[in-house]
């Protein structure tokens, strides 16, 4: 997998998840966003990172008492003290928000270690205390059981799939008030020259609209005497 730039990641921190979906379609990728995953607080900064991973399977009680969060290597905890700073930690929890993906404590260290994120297709305990967090966090929904009742760790930073959508690691993870979308870390740099390009004319066509102008011929741009008047207004803006 591709590591990708920090300028490449603050290029996307400018531009929305809505922008970078159709920027994806475009290129053929129809399943980037992560389904039925919202964030704990709206208005926070845009999340990006690299995605680091960490996979839940349905837990066995024999293998699963509460007593395994003795053990230093217990995978979950070895996940939230190796999350790389910078990077987005996603978890694959089955879609399953029964019992908690994680808490405050955790979602804490990982804000203090530097992370960018926290992702999981289940739900966090302790909501609120995470949503005030000045962290990005998202999930189903709030679940207050432990994870050990129905989640299992099994494996750190291989692929997963976290609300439908396949997550390798290293991809680009980008998040907002919208939702998160993956991108493949392969096409990270054009992605993120293209959407910022896609912004600035969504900007053109807002003071336009805003202005009593009709879309037909400006959204999508077809007209050519439009096609040369936005070249002019981005002579002026940039």
């Amino acid at each position: 997998m591709n590591k990708v730039s920090s300028s490449t990641k603050d290029k996307l921190r400018k531009v929305s998840t809505a922008t970078i979906a159709t920027c994806l379609f475009k290129k053929g990728l129809k399943n980037q966003f992560i389904q039925d995953v919202k964030p704990l607080k709206l208005g926070k900064p845009i999340m990006v990172g690299d995605a680091y991973t960490l996979r839940y399977i349905p837990a066995r009680e024999d293998l699963n008492p509460i007593s395994v969060f003795k053990d230093p290597k217990h995978l979950q905890r070895v996940a939230i003290e190796e999350c790389p700073e910078g990077a987005v930690l996603v978890i694959d929890s089955r879609k399953d928000a029964r019992a908690a993906s994680a808490g405050s404590i955790l979602a804490t260290r990982l804000m203090l270690r530097g992370v960018a994120g926290l992702v999981t297709d289940g739900g966090f305990r302790d909501s609120a205390e995470i949503a005030d967090l000045n962290f990005s966090s998202y999930h189903n929904r709030p679940s207050a059981p432990t994870n050990l009742t129905l989640h299992q760790a099994i494996a750190i930073n291989e692929p997963i799939g976290c609300g439908d959508v396949a997550v390798f690691p290293n991809d680009i993870i980008v998040g907002d008030d919208d939702g998160v979308m993956v991108i493949p870390s392969e096409i990270a740099d054009d992605v993120a020259d293209e959407c910022l390009q896609m912004t600035l004319f969504e900007e053109y066509v807002i003071e336009k609209v805003q202005n009593g102008q009709s879309i037909i011929g400006l959204y999508p741009l077809v007209d050519d005497s439009i096609k040369t008047d936005f070249e002019k207004w981005k002579k002026v803006k940039i």
